[in-house]
Parts: structure tokens; sequence; C-alpha cells
């Protein structure tokens, strides 16, 4: 299967209206479809099966698509990327391990999508370390958070908590909040002639909800087994940290863990980071021999 796979016209921002009505008449499938076509294309190289899997999970492309609607890039070209993501996906999908192929695209998409997102903002712009890339994804998730937050504008306590969040200085936590700002696509915005559709009206699909939810699901189901099982290779202390740090919903700060273990912070972050290494590569290790990804 070629990337270049025949699918509805997406070349301008005035087209859009006409894509996303296009890909709302392709249908969904069923579990045992899915299936079904994907052994198809597996075993005999049916191209045409193929198809059917990419086109009835172009909704869930447009969907996630629209997350990454602050990048200051047109929603047109994320959508084309997150295609080119989805089309990869259907490539490596083996329906034989169990799941979905909405669960398996979705990390094909994103990663899809971010990789275009990064290349484009040029890495002058967003910076090269790790942490600067953690910062720019995730930065307007967390400033949501933020209850005072609601004035478009980062207070100097709430700058402080999401530079101790995400492991980065005040001043890259400005600077990166300044370049992102101001750019959204809102989902009201208007994409008929007629002044009555809005963005939300295309995309929040209710057959899309359906897949994005079930994928989630499954996704969040499998990490959890993992972590649940990967967690045990940290002794006491460094569980402690990553529950405190990762996996809380108001995660702690570098200052009130050093404060609790009598330790500086540059220790607890040192600690969290080599922890958060062995948890990651355990976890690899353990879908490799679920076979939940190839080894």
């Amino acid at each position: 299967m070629s990337d270049n796979v025949n699918l509805p016209s997406l070349s301008n921002e005035g087209s859009l209206t006409h894509y996303l009505q296009q890909i709302k008449k392709f249908p969904m499938l069923s579990q045992k479809e899915e299936m079904s076509l994907a052994r198809k294309w597996i075993n005999k190289g049916d191209t045409a099966a193929a198809h059917k899997l990419v086109t009835s999970h172009l909704r869930l492309v447009a969907r996630i698509a629209m997350g990454y609607k602050g990048y200051g890039l047109p929603i047109t070209e994320l959508i084309s990327e997150g295609n080119i993501g989805l089309m990869q996906a259907v490539k490596k999908y083996d329906p034989e391990k169990g799941f979905r192929l909405s669960t398996y695209a979705m990390w094909w998409i994103r990663a899809a999508i971010q990789e275009y997102v990064l290349k484009s903002w040029s890495l002058v712009k967003i910076g090269t370390t790790a942490a600067q890339k953690k910062l720019f994804f995730n930065l307007k998730k967390i400033k949501n958070q933020l209850t005072s937050y609601n004035d478009g504008s980062l207070k100097p306590d709430q700058v402080k908590e999401i530079a101790e969040r995400l492991d980065v200085t005040e001043a890259e936590v400005t600077d990166m909040e300044g370049r992102i700002s101001g750019t959204d696509y809102s989902l009201n915005a208007v994409v008929s002639e007629d002044g009555e559709s809005e963005w939300q009206d295309w995309l929040v699909d209710e057959d899309a909800d359906q897949e994005v939810k079930l994928a989630e699901k499954e996704e969040l189901s499998k990490r959890k087994n993992l972590l649940s099982k990967a967690i045990n290779i940290l002794n006491e202390r460094e569980q402690e940290i990553i529950h405190a740090r990762k996996l809380s919903e108001v995660p702690k700060t570098l200052e009130e863990l050093s404060k609790a273990y009598k330790i500086s912070r540059e220790r607890v972050r040192q600690i969290e980071e080599k922890a958060f290494a062995k948890l990651q590569l355990e976890m690899v290790n353990l879908a490799k021999e679920t076979k939940l990804i190839s080894a």
C-alpha cells in the first residue's frame, strides 16, 4: 500500500468543509469486519481491504488533529500528516494481537502530527532538549488545569508551577508561552457559507467520539496493566517519587519532595529521572514479552 493511497482531496482551507463531508460517508467497521479486512491485507496484499481500513478511520485522524490546533498551522496540513501516520499504522497492524486498529493507529497518527509540528516550528523556535519539547506539547494543557487561569496570560506563581512540573526554567515557560499564544483555531469558527456550521459540528461526531473513547479506553487499560507490573522494578523511594511526580492528579513539586525526604531538589530530580528511565525500559520489555509491540 502506497502512502499516496487515493483519499478525499484536502488541498487547502477552502476544501476542508467538503473533505469533512466526504469522510463522514465512509462507514465505521465492526471488530469482525476490521479483522477480516486486516487479514486480507496481510495475507493477500488486498489493497482494497487496506483502503477500507484507512477510510474508516479518517474521522479519527481529523479528531486527533484538532488537538494540535493551537500551534499556528493549517488544520488541513495537520490532517494530511495524520493520514500518513494512519496509513503507516495500517501497514503494520496485526489484528491477532487482540486490540482494535484505532488503538494502535492513535500512536502513529499522533507521532506523525507531532513530528510535522516540530519540523514546522523548527528547532530554533522550540528548542532541542526533551524537556523543551515536553513543554511545547504540554503547556496549554497545564495552563487549562490551573483554576485561576482565565485571562490568557500566566501569573508568576503559575509560571513557577509549570516550570517545576515540566523540569524547565521559568524563562523557558515564559518564552514558550509567548511563542504559541494567540494562535488557536476556535472550535466555534464558522466553516460554511450559511454561517451556521462550526468546526465542532463536523469534528465532534458521535461515531468518532465512540471510536476515540474506545481506543483511549483500551490503550489506558493496557498501559495501566503494564505500569502496575513494571513499577515493581523500582525501590520504595523511587516508587513514591514517581507516584508523586508522574502519577498524581496534582503532582508534587521538587521543593515539596526535597523537604519530605530531606534531600536537595537536584537529588530528587536525579532520582526521578533515573527511576523514570528504569520504568520506561521495563514497560518496553514487558510490552515485547506480551507481544503488544514487536521485539
